[in-house]
């Protein structure tokens, strides 16, 4: 699609998503290798292979609901990310056919941490380990004001779940993703954007397909913290609200 989206005056039609994935110039298959696409989306109970993550593991179908901000999103991490985004696919998978197969009348750990990642997921990148421990520990301050230089230097957040990013066009004090975090080398930061989102994708791939087990494997990012993100964080006081930065030792930090 030769028109940036931000330029567009409309939703865009899933023939435009479509050609916008054909543009990317390179194949994106889910892992049974299927080639990806949006189609619309089907109402009602359906059986397991007709199932939404089961259609697109075996058809590479991506049931796409238009005029829709949540799966509009969901189309463009697939653009964005699509090696981190056939891994989580193949999670659902199997899961839900192990899940069929033992009559599980709830999700498993896997899954349940797969769907927090794709809906609320951040990468958070860092070239500075000290940087990553204090977020790691909850040193909420400490990290985002205190440091605050530091963190603009050398710490990133990007948005991969398409649920945070809907979230993301009104914020709120509250607003959290589920972490995953990468120490990377200074060169790169240094790479133009489209570098570093094959990169991240690359590295996600491997982090989902070979580490990620459970939700505690995720770690929980006030977004609303880093640094110049809204306007009220460019004053101490903001990072005193313990109902948004929670303690470490608190158990019911949120995913909101």
């Amino acid at each position: 699609m030769k028109r940036p989206i931000a330029e567009m005056q409309r939703w865009p039609a899933l023939s435009e998503l479509n050609r916008l994935r054909i543009g990317q110039g390179q194949s994106i298959q889910t892992r049974s290798g299927k080639e990806i696409s949006f189609v619309p989306a089907i109402t009602g109970k359906q059986p397991l292979e007709q199932k939404y993550e089961a259609k697109i593991f075996l058809t590479g179908e991506v049931q796409t609901r238009t005029n829709n901000w949540h799966d509009f999103f969901n189309a463009l991490v697939w653009l964005v990310f699509p090696r981190a985004k056939s891994i989580l696919n193949q999670l659902h998978y199997q899961m839900q056919c192990l899940e069929a197969e033992r009559q599980m009348m709830h999700r498993g750990a896997l899954r349940d941490a797969a769907t927090l990642f794709d809906e609320s997921g951040v990468i958070v990148v860092c070239t500075e380990q000290a940087l990553i421990e204090s977020l790691k520990n909850f040193q909420w301050k400490e990290l985002f004001w205190r440091r605050r230089e530091e963190v603009l230097s050398s710490m990133r957040f990007f948005i991969f779940g398409h649920g945070l990013h809907e979230k993301a066009l009104n914020p709120y004090p509250g607003m959290t993703g589920k972490g995953i975090i990468f120490h990377v080398n200074k060169a790169f930061l240094k790479k133009a954007q489209t570098g570093q989102l094959q990169v991240l994708d690359s590295m996600l791939e491997s982090f989902l397909s070979e580490k990620l087990s459970s939700s505690a494997d995720l770690q929980p990012i006030p977004l609303l913290g880093y640094p110049g993100w809204v306007e009220a964080n460019n004053d101490e006081a903001y990072y005193d609200n313990k109902r948004y930065f929670r303690d470490k030792n608190r158990s019911d930090c949120p995913i909101a």
